[in-house]
């Protein structure tokens, strides 16, 4: 009976990664729920269990995508490709209001660039301070201080080394873990109660996986207008990156 439902399981690698996925949000939900009373929102707990799930995964078959490495879950590498994920992005604007989306204006568009340079600025220092000195890794990890998604565009444009390219993913997922957690706390002195501000954070924050959670922690109305933003935070930080930033640093550092 067991080697049946393995076999189904491998033969059906999508089937089986939403099953687990959906186990672990089931989980994180009861968590949060019981153990932090809502505080820590589930989005941010299932995270956790994933890194932990792909660290496990890495450590058992030696392999560089975490549980997709295993025959029995290398279905999570489909979901969690490119393809579902830009799909799951895209899929927040459909909730928007444009009339809504209109009333950002200028503190829109210049929440979104503080959101991306104020960032980079800040990974490229930490990066600096533990002795990465070089232009292109300092522009790498500070690029992944704006999303995980593009520090490694960012270093592999501009010729980083894999060691590099991974601190700027995690710098990124520990970011977006933060906002994640914090949002609900801050929300009341941020002001987190309309579409407006909703856009400024997600302007301000820049990641799209944290602004989301941590805005459903607080009012789930409000997270297609964050997510809006914030989505802009990776084709932004894409272009500007490996360019404007990447000639800036360079010019500071040599």
């Amino acid at each position: 009976m067991i080697e049946i439902l393995e076999k189904a399981a491998i033969q059906n690698g999508l089937v089986t990664a939403f099953a687990v996925v959906g186990l672990i949000i089931l989980l994180s939900g009861q968590i949060s729920r019981r153990l932090t009373f809502g505080r820590v929102h589930g989005s941010a707990i299932a995270i956790v269990i994933g890194l932990a799930l792909a660290y496990w995964g890495g450590t058992q078959t030696g392999g560089h995508k975490g549980l997709a490495d295993m025959t029995l879950f290398g279905g999570i590498g489909l979901m969690g490709g490119a393809m579902l994920r830009d799909f799951a992005i895209v899929a927040t604007a459909f909730e928007v209001q444009a009339t809504e989306a209109r009333k950002a204006g200028l503190i829109g568009v210049v929440s979104l660039l503080l959101g991306t340079v104020l960032p980079f600025i800040v990974g490229a220092a930490i990066a600096w301070s533990f002795g990465y000195s070089d232009a292109v890794s300092m522009t790498t990890i500070g690029a992944g201080a704006v999303t995980y998604i593009v520090g490694p565009v960012t270093g592999a444009a501009i010729g980083a080394s894999p060691d590099v390219m991974a601190l700027s993913i995690a710098t990124g997922l520990v970011k977006a873990i933060l906002v994640m957690v914090g949002t609900p706390i801050a929300a009341r002195f941020l002001g987190l109660k309309t579409p407006r501000s909703a856009m400024v954070f997600g302007g301000l924050a820049g990641t799209v996986s944290g602004v989301s959670a941590g805005l459903a922690a607080t009012d789930r109305k409000l997270v297609p207008y964050g997510a809006l933003v914030a989505t802009f935070h990776t084709g932004l930080g894409c272009l500007l990156g490996p360019s404007l930033l990447f000639f800036a640093t360079k010019a500071l550092v040599g």
